[in-house]
């Protein structure tokens, strides 16, 4: 059996991003590759406590901008929904992919050095990372603390990882019967090997009551693994839905298969590794933006162990947002309806005409809207493409993931005021439950960049 505990790194300073809260496979780096915290393979994950809380599916659709008053409102509301002209060449598009490509050349440079400056990289990185050459997986694998900042560090780190998630993923996804013939196998090869010069009369294994399939003992090992059945029916079924529209996740194909398989394999180990939240519907809706991304790496041997990968990363992300999963956290300083107060509060800060309109004149509460964007990252809100483009900048943010995701939420609202200011309660609660997918996201995220910081302090405490 596994022994010991394992923990989440802590990164410092303005990286302090993660708290230590979650069970992990991996061991964390400092600035300087130096270990922190973690343990040797084979070693058991610490679960977090306690709860679960589950989550709704929503689609997308509607409208609207940002302005002072109704007149200017109108004229923000063109601003942000223009479209550019994609077939016409002008000097707008030509600035635009020149910039692309001094980004691109910024960041593989910055990239290819010894010693990577993480404070440069968050700057590159919130501004948009292209597409292609692997790019977007080796920024993410950094600004989460997955990678050191010593570019000599990063092979022996990714093998020592995808080594223990090797073993996490024997320990606690084999079947019993597994267990049992390895058992038996690794026996019968000791036993041989003593009696290598002694004949003797074969003999059968004997299977012990709690290794029985019919045993109800709760140390038994196969009632554990009958425990699991009904969250793998229901990881399949959500894995079925998550973004449709992708042949990459949806369909019959050896390739989505192949994929909904891994994003199985490491949303179950995460359920088992920690029981008191288990498997929450949703999570594999922020697990698929991190699996793609790693997938999809132009470097074959990083694609191939883009599972390992993504286990470590999917349970550093949460960790920056645990407590919103556990019920009975909701009411305490840093459950959901905390931070849902703190949107509102944000809100008010930057916008005291909305943000009255939205709570006393149609009293349309963030719960009502607010829950899904922030437990979900938003990965419900967005085209998949507009999702990618919107996780930069928000790893990339040196205060925490949820410093900036309250940003983004607060830049949603203020993107819409001029419809949110005529609309009732079922035409708000409409808007924002569906979310316009035709938002200008460069704006959005400028938006939430230059908003004013609550005046309360809603760091997690690390």
């Amino acid at each position: 059996m596994l022994k010991g505990k394992l923990k989440l790194p802590v990164p410092d300073k303005a990286r302090r991003v993660f708290p230590d809260r979650l069970g992990s496979l991996v061991a964390g780096v400092d600035e300087k590759g130096n270990e922190i915290g973690g343990s040797e393979s084979g070693e058991e994950l610490e679960p977090i406590q306690p709860g679960a809380l589950g989550f709704l599916r929503e689609s997308d659709d509607g409208d609207e901008a940002i302005g002072d008053d109704d007149d200017d409102d109108d004229d923000m509301d063109q601003k942000i929904r223009q479209r550019p002209n994609k077939d016409a060449v002008t000097p707008v598009s030509l600035l635009k992919s020149i910039s692309v490509e001094e980004k691109r050349s910024d960041l593989e440079y910055e990239l290819s050095q010894k010693e990577i400056n993480l404070e440069k990289l968050q700057r590159i990185a919130s501004t948009g990372i292209p597409n292609g050459g692997g790019l977007r997986a080796t920024a993410w694998k950094l600004l989460l603390g997955y990678l050191p900042s010593s570019h000599d560090l990063w092979e022996k780190q990714l093998q020592e990882n995808r080594q223990k998630y090797a073993n996490l993923k024997e320990e606690l996804l084999l079947n019993p019967s597994e267990h049992i013939w390895k058992e038996y196998e690794e026996l019968s090869s000791a036993k041989q090997h003593e009696d290598s010069d002694v004949d003797g009369p074969l003999r059968r294994h004997e299977i012990s009551q709690e290794d029985h399939p019919l045993s109800l003992g709760k140390a038994s090992l196969w009632s554990k693994y009958f425990q699991h059945t009904e969250i793998v029916e229901q990881i399949d079924r959500d894995l079925q839905r998550t973004h449709p529209d992708m042949p990459f996740f949806s369909g019959e194909s050896s390739l989505s298969r192949k994929n909904r398989e891994a994003m199985k394999n490491i949303l179950l180990l995460f359920a088992k590794s920690n029981p008191a939240i288990c498997y929450v519907q949703g999570m594999n809706e922020v697990l698929a933006p991190i699996y793609y991304v790693f997938s999809t790496d132009t470097d074959k041997q990083n694609a191939v162990n883009a599972e390992a990968d993504s286990f470590s990363c999917f349970v550093r992300i949460l960790g920056d947002s645990v407590d919103h999963f556990c019920e009975q956290l909701d009411n305490s300083s840093s459950g959901i309806l905390s931070t849902l107060s703190r949107l509102s509060d944000l809100l008010k800060v930057n916008d005291e005409q909305l943000w009255h309109h939205l709570e006393f004149t149609t009293k349309v509460k963030p719960q009502f809207y607010a829950f899904r964007w922030i437990t979900l990252l938003l990965t419900q809100e967005f085209k998949f493409e507009t999702i990618l483009r919107i996780w930069d900048t928000l790893l990339s943010n040196p205060f925490g993931v949820q410093d900036m995701l309250l940003r983004i939420c607060c830049a949603m609202l203020l993107c819409v005021k001029s419809r949110l200011l005529s609309g009732d309660f079922v035409a708000n609660l409409k808007l924002l439950q569906h979310y316009p997918d035709d938002i200008n996201v460069e704006y959005l995220l400028q938006v939430a960049q230059d908003i004013s910081p609550d005046t309360s302090s809603y760091y997690l405490s690390l």
